[in-house]
């Protein structure tokens, strides 16, 4: 298949090995928002690539993504990134993760001289990507970042909170950002994720797109949007922040933050009940 030349949505990041641990019980899974996230965009209608780094060992193992039609720009590395997740709590909030591997910092030269409508960073590991990466995919389009990627840090075995030194100048250059509830708290010392929410646009982001067990929040244009989770089970925990984001930026290519907004919490709701990327049916909301 000969690569397209225009997307809807590239994703950025590193391509996961991951092993999944809930109630004791521990299972391999790939993982990674660009698994994910390509793989709902596409689902729902859109053109998309993925640019990532893995061990060549892997390679296969994204063919479960060209079968979607994503096209795939994979550069070699001397190992593919992966991280252990343990659940400990009931709504699965909150998780201990280790990593497993990692793939190493994706290169100006692994892009492809191809463009999109957003530009969506979604790393896993800090260390991915640099400010310099950030800067040159702003300078083409609309970013969109999930920030967890540049505040997740290794640290004695397992990964934790800090802050990114960067932040102030990385964040001027999105225009769609990404956080979870933990997320949020760390970086901006605030529970309420209203407030929180504030003091992220106020670095420059356009709008805000806040995950937590009960639910999405949006703060788009000075108004505030939610649209609850309500899964009959989280088995498919796993990848929801990852989902509720692409399904957002599909969505918002079309619509209002708004509908937008109720669109992910539809999709996201279906994708907890079920392990793997969103392959149902596509709602109408």
């Amino acid at each position: 298949m000969t690569p397209h030349t225009d997307y809807d949505l590239i994703f950025f990041g590193h391509f996961a090995k991951d092993f999944n641990v809930v109630d004791g019980h521990g299972e391999h899974q790939s993982g990674g928002g660009v698994f994910f996230g390509s793989v709902v965009a596409r689902r729902i209608g859109l053109r998309v690539a993925v640019v990532t780094r893995l061990h060549p060992a892997d390679f296969a193992r994204l063919d479960e993504m060209r079968c979607e039609g994503i096209d795939m720009f994979a550069a070699p590395a001397a190992q593919t990134t992966g991280i252990e997740n343990t659940y400990q709590s009931h709504d699965m909030e909150r998780r201990i993760c280790k990593p497993l591997g990692f793939a190493g910092a994706l290169q100006l030269a692994d892009v492809p001289p191809a463009s999109a409508r957003i530009y969506a960073i979604t790393p896993i590991i800090a260390g991915e990507m640099d400010l310099a990466f950030l800067k040159s995919l702003a300078a083409r389009g609309p970013v969109a970042l999930d920030i967890q990627g540049f505040v997740r840090v290794p640290e004695n075995g397992t990964l934790v909170y800090k802050p990114w030194q960067d932040i102030a100048e990385g964040l001027a250059r999105v225009t769609y950002l990404k956080v979870d509830r933990a997320e949020a708290e760390a970086i901006t010392g605030e529970t309420d994720l209203a407030v929180a929410a504030r003091k992220l646009a106020a670095y420059g982001p356009r709008e805000i797109v806040l995950t937590q067990s009960a639910g999405v929040t949006v703060f788009a244009n000075g108004e505030m949007y939610t649209a609850p989770f309500t899964p009959r089970s989280l088995v498919g925990r796993t990848g929801r922040g990852d989902t509720c984001f692409a399904t957002y930026l599909s969505k918002r290519l079309s619509e209002s933050p708004a509908v937008a907004c109720r669109f992910a919490g539809a999709v996201t709701t279906l994708k907890q009940e079920k392990p793997g990327p969103f392959r149902d049916p596509v709602p109408v909301v």
